[in-house]
């Protein structure tokens, strides 16, 4: 078997991961855990459990991403970025589709925390119309999402990768991330019609990549990153470094790996490129695109609020 480890590269300083969740059952429960394969899920998860993974491979600052589709948990969110600590940013929820979407965002960042609020995201993966993205309710909630200065995740499946196209091409004045690479099937081995649907998103200059959730859609148990590596090499080529940030989708990634286990097969995936070009993928691209402080700022707690998440072409 190929080690999960093969080609592994000195950490880069000062990484931003830029992907996680944190989750409190007690407080509400995350239905979405169902079934005996996603019982190891079925526990808090708190930033105290993620912090020593965490700085033991030189995060300094992460991306706290929603779970649930409920207004409650965005505002608990920020309040757990609130204190200036390891969580530079937050990726709530709204409804979209309602009217006010507008004042509802500038009420989160007069919250306690609300200065974090970097993006919003949508279960678009769990919605039965296959055109929610592109209806004009939906549209007008991204166009305010855009117009506060924020990004907008996408977590969907690769069927789903079209409309995520069609709609960045209908709002080019919003910064797309699309997470987990669209959630390839890895675990097949297949590449398309997952590559073809990602090169179209990639081509529009306005959408960026999560380099996260790799080794849940490979073999939970035999994964290596060998499996990995085609669906890293497709993402690199298609968005380039400067388009593309690492997440760890802790705790999810439990499931088929360690945290370290993560770091190091996103550290073997990007061997190849240069020191600068994998500050962008570990740190410089999430900074850049949630408009996150930069270390020292970072460290010392203080925060800025974020600039706009403007379109960016691929890096020259």
């Amino acid at each position: 078997m190929t080690s999960r480890t093969e080609g592994a590269t000195t950490a880069p300083e000062a990484v931003v991961d830029a992907h996680h969740h944190v989750w409190d059952l007690a407080v509400r429960d995350q239905d979405w855990i169902t079934g005996p394969a996603l019982a190891p899920l079925r526990r808090d998860f708190t930033l105290a459990d993620l912090a020593p993974h965490a700085r033991a491979h030189g995060v300094t600052a992460t991306v706290l991403v929603q779970t649930v589709t409920v207004p409650e948990e965005t505002p608990e969110l920020l309040a757990l970025a609130a204190d200036g600590g390891l969580v530079a940013g937050v990726v709530g929820w709204t409804d979209l589709t309602r009217p006010g979407v507008a004042d509802t965002l500038a009420a989160l960042r007069e919250l306690p925390g609300g200065r974090r609020l970097v993006g919003i995201r949508h279960q678009v993966q769990s919605e039965p119309d296959p055109e929610w993205l592109l209806r004009a309710d939906t549209r007008r909630g991204l166009a305010a999402v855009a117009d506060a200065g924020l990004a907008y995740d996408l977590v969907v499946r690769p069927d789903q990768l079209a409309r995520c196209a069609e709609a960045a091409a209908r709002l080019p004045h919003l910064t797309f991330v699309l997470d987990h690479l669209g959630k390839p099937p890895v675990a097949s081995g297949a590449l398309e019609p997952w590559a073809a649907s990602l090169r179209a998103l990639a081509a529009l200059p306005n959408t960026v990549c999560k380099l996260s959730g790799l080794v849940t859609e490979a073999d939970w148990t035999a994964w290596t990153v060998a499996d990995l590596r085609p669906y890293a090499d497709t993402v690199l080529d298609a968005f380039g470094p400067g388009r593309l940030m690492f997440g760890s989708d802790w705790p999810v990634c439990g499931l088929a790996a360690s945290y370290a286990q993560v770091v190091d097969a996103a550290r073997a995936v990007t061997a190849d490129l240069s020191a600068a070009e994998r500050a962008r993928v570990f740190a410089g691209t999430a900074r850049r695109v949630y408009g996150l402080p930069e270390p020292d700022r970072a460290e010392a707690g203080g925060l800025s609020p974020p600039g706009p998440a403007a379109p960016q072409g691929p890096p020259g």
